[in-house]
């Protein structure tokens, strides 16, 4: 046992049985064997404040005599009253004053700023409740306040198909896999720029000696950003990320589950002529997006395999396996590490790895993808588009067209 859990469980084991004069000599005792900084060690260990042990050591300096030995030890809940005792109302004025919509307030002089224990305080004393921002902390945590960032939880309305879809997408899943066909989970992970700019998180480095970085996050128009495409191979636990330097669009995804094939996918399963995507409802690999469907005809195509997609419900993004199973490890391993250029891009999604057995492979797309590419009604109407019975919109299947089997 160390020094200071020896003081901490000392004290706890002997404050029951002593007084609060006795409580205080102990404690600066227990300060003056330690030193230079016993005083606020001994504080943080048995919660007194540093003035009451500071004055217990000028005690310790005293010569005592009979008469002060005998003298009468103040009696259990004297010395001065807690703030929330003498004013009973304090409680309840704060409560209005941090959650006025809560609490029934809305004209809470707090209701459109934010809320710190000093204007807490200000607000409070102009109240005839006179208190200290250290009270107010105090307080708050007394009654179960903590201090919250936001989270981002909701998600819009729920659609009234949700988890059928969810249901159906799981049984295709677990149908492919048992088949020996890929299942692979797709989506865009945010854009990046690319520069000396801020990466949010920590790294550990040499004391005082942080990486420095651009002020502000303009955008280099010569660098432009990184757009990294996912694809997850759910059977595999395996990533591939195609980082792309142009434009989002229908033509980037597919090519990049194109290139995934070409390098992986058709190493992984030789000889297979069906593919399951899972993909999000929005976006470049949106369900209602047409460019969408009439690359992945061309990738049919070519490579004489049948694609099913099936899409998750709006407002489900989360769900989606690659955004918790590959993009959160690859935020995870840059974390702190300004993105300099494409290729450092690169190398850190190469070199993200899981101790679940996670491994990534990454590629730069240098290619360009036009935006506001129309789609005519005549191409739609020549796709080998089978849309199934449940959800057609959300889940389809398409097959080389005739001719292009190989």
């Amino acid at each position: 046992m160390d020094t200071n859990d020896f003081i901490k469980e000392s004290y706890t084991i002997i404050a029951p049985h002593l007084n609060e004069r006795q409580l205080r000599l102990l404690a600066a005792a227990q300060a003056k064997v330690l030193g230079f900084g016993g005083v606020s060690t001994v504080a943080v260990l048995t919660n007194l404040s540093r003035p009451t042990i500071t004055k217990a050591l000028k005690e310790l300096d005293e010569i005592v005599t009979d008469s002060q030995k005998e003298q009468r030890i103040r009696r259990p809940g004297g010395g001065r009253k807690s703030t929330k005792d003498s004013d009973p109302e304090l409680i309840a004025m704060l409560d209005r004053l941090v959650e006025p919509g809560t609490s029934g307030d809305p004209m809470s002089p707090l209701r459109w700023t934010c809320k710190s224990t000093r204007q807490l305080s200000r607000a409070l004393t102009d109240a005839d409740h006179p208190i200290s921002h250290k009270v107010v902390a105090e307080l708050l945590k007394e009654q179960g306040y903590s201090l919250q960032a936001n989270r981002k939880t909701l998600e819009g309305g729920d659609h009234p198909d949700r988890s059928d879809q969810f249901r159906y997408i799981n049984k295709q899943a677990s149908a492919y896999m048992n088949q020996g066909f890929p299942v692979i989970s797709v989506d865009t992970k945010k854009k990046e720029l690319i520069g000396q700019y801020k990466n949010s998180g920590k790294e550990w480095k040499p004391s005082g000696k942080p990486e420095e970085v651009n002020v502000y996050d303009f955008v280099n128009v010569d660098v432009g950003k990184a757009i990294p495409y996912g694809i997850y191979d759910i059977a595999g636990n395996i990533g591939w990320v195609n980082v792309g330097c142009d434009h989002d669009t229908s033509s980037f995804a597919v090519e990049s589950i194109r290139r995934w094939w070409k390098t992986m996918g058709s190493t992984n399963y030789p000889g297979a002529d069906k593919l399951l995507i899972c993909a999000d409802g929005g976006g470049s690999n949106g369900s209602r997006v047409r460019l969408w469907k009439l690359e992945l005809q061309s990738f049919c195509d070519e490579t004489g395999i049948e694609v099913t997609v099936s899409h998750f419900p709006p407002g489900t993004s989360k769900w989606n396996k690659i955004e918790h199973r590959l993009f959160a490890h690859i935020s995870m391993n840059w974390r702190g590490k300004p993105l300099i250029s494409h290729e450092v891009v690169v190398d850190l999604i190469s070199a993200t790895t899981t101790q679940k057995g996670l491994t990534v492979a990454a590629q730069l797309d240098n290619g360009t993808y036009p935006l506001k590419i129309k789609v005519l009604d005549e191409q739609m109407a020549q796709l080998n588009l089978h849309r199934h019975l449940f959800h057609g919109d959300w889940n389809y299947t398409i097959r080389p067209s005739k001719g292009n089997s190989p």
